[in-house]
Formats: structure tokens, sequence, C-alpha cells
């Protein structure tokens, strides 16, 4: 622990960019050592900016996971390219996530037009190494070289671990000197509210059939703790866009709804160390992913 929040140690924030599915959420809570981004295989999942705190010794790293770039089609997806676009824009240092297995020559001009204009200090990571050789890898590093000045390209993978230390390292020297900005136990700045809400999300998006997800939103309606009974009460709806999807949602006879509600459950309970009662409820709200008022009051 560190108890003086006042020592002058690197501290500043660093945002996590790059491509849908590259591994970003995957890293956060490798970093953290604890679940606050979802993560699926579809991309897109990551629809807001979720900030985590990494302590180490001699600085504090501030990371924003933020949505994967991408074209965006709709104006839910257009916020999402947005958030990620705006972050890079204030923070201190850009890592910039690729799959290493995957051909990149779009990538790469992206890549290049967003780190030029932000003129941020950044780090190239080449995730997913745990999956390549390193004959693929020598060349991918060497042709990303041409793209952008990083400060270091580094190998890493999120799901193992490896080349995670090195990433911290290389980040903390980027960072601005100055006091803590967070407490040594805050991982995050997410509210309790709003990771259940991911974590319903995150079942529904691995339970359901590919078109679905991008079509759900989860809203906490009411979240109620009631301390001597070691129990929360939490009462959410699910959003969709079409009658067809609500029929998916709940499934027959409600068993789709029920695996989604004891999945999510447990996970919850697992989180906020308490029994939950998790109440479901499934609304049609016409193209709400083309709604900028339904957008605003999800807090895009």
């Amino acid at each position: 622990m560190h108890n003086d929040p006042a020592q002058e140690i690197a501290c500043g924030f660093v945002a996590l960019v790059g491509p849908p599915n590259a591994g970003k959420s995957t890293l956060l809570n490798r970093l953290l050592g604890q679940k606050i981004s979802i993560v699926t295989p579809k991309p897109q999942t990551t629809r807001n900016r979720i900030l985590g705190v990494v302590n180490g010794p001699g600085y504090q790293l501030i990371l924003l996971d933020t949505p994967g770039l991408h074209r965006a089609r709709t104006p839910l997806n257009s916020e999402m390219v947005k958030i990620a676009r705006n972050t890079v824009k204030e923070v201190d240092a850009v890592a910039y996530m690729i799959d290493a297995g995957l051909p990149d020559s779009e990538h790469q001009r992206e890549a290049a037009e967003l780190l030029r204009g932000a003129g941020k200090p950044a780090l190239l990571l080449c995730n997913k190494i745990d999956r390549i050789g390193k004959e693929r890898l020598l060349p991918l590093i060497s042709a990303w070289q041409e793209v952008y000045p990083f400060q270091a390209i580094i190998p890493v993978s999120a799901m193992n671990g490896e080349g995670c230390e090195i990433f911290l390292d290389q980040a903390s020297r980027l960072l601005p000197t100055g006091p803590r900005l967070f407490p040594d136990d805050l991982p995050t700045d997410a509210s309790e509210r709003f990771i259940c809400g991911e974590i319903i999300r995150e079942k529904i998006m691995l339970l359901t059939k590919d078109e679905l997800p991008y079509s759900v939103a989860v809203v906490i309606e009411g979240f109620s703790e009631e301390p001597e009974r070691n129990l929360t009460t939490i009462h959410a709806t699910i959003m969709v866009e079409k009658d067809s999807q609500k029929g998916i949602i709940i499934g027959n006879k409600g068993s789709m709804l029920q695996r989604i509600g004891q999945t999510s459950r447990r996970e919850i309970e697992a989180l906020l160390g308490v029994k939950v009662l998790l109440k479901l409820w499934v609304k049609v709200q016409k193209n709400w992913t083309a709604n900028r008022r339904v957008l605003q009051e999800l807090g895009f």
C-alpha cells in the first residue's frame, strides 16, 4: 500500500485503443486482476469508456478501455467510435493494440491517422502472440515500425499475461509526475450498477444468436441493498428493437431469459459478495440504436 497520496510519482492516463476484438478489455481485466470490462468473441462488445487503475512501484497508470475502431453504420456505432477518438485526445499516452494474427494493412492506415492527429506518445501492443510463431511476429513488427514512431512495440498476450509487465514499465515512463489521482484500493470508477448491467449484456451476447447482441441494451431500473439480509435486489430492463428479438431473449417458455438470469446472477453475486435477487424484463424500443434521445439516456 502507498499511504502518502501527495507523494510525487508517475501518474496519468493511457488510452487503450484499436480495432474490435484486439483484446483491449481482456488486457484491462488481466492488469487489474479482476473483471471490470466484459469480454465476448463478438466485435463491438465494449460500448462505453471503462476506466481501470493499476498501481505499481512509483506509478499509477489509469487505463481507459475504449470501443473498437470500426466503420460505423448506425448512430450507436458512430457514438462508440467517437468515444474512442475523443479519449485519445484527452490522455497522456496511447496504447494501440492489434491482433497479431490478423492482416492489418487497413488498421495501419487508421492507426497512423488517429495517432498523428492526436500527437501523443504511443506504444504498439501486438496481442495474442500465444497464437502465432516468431516467424510471423518479426515481419509484423517491422511493418508497424514504418506506420508511426512508436515509443516501443511490445508483443503481449492479454490471455496469459506475457509482456504485460513490459507494457506497464514502458507506459509508466510516458506519464507526467504528480500525486496519485485515485486511492490504492479503487480499481475503477465504474459503479456497481453499471458493471451489473454490463454483466447481463455479456451473458445475452454469449447465449443468443449472432444478429441479436448489437440490438440489445440493459438498463438497471432498481438497485436496493438490504445489509441485514445480505441481499441486493436488482431490477433490469433488457431493451431490444423488434418483437422477434424479444422472443429470442425470452425463449421457449421463458427458458432463455431464465438462463440469462441464472448466469448473470452467479457472476453478480461473486462481484458484490452478497445474495442477489435479479428480476429481468424485456422491452421493445423500436430502432433504439438509431434514436439519439434513447442513446443519450443510455449515456452516449
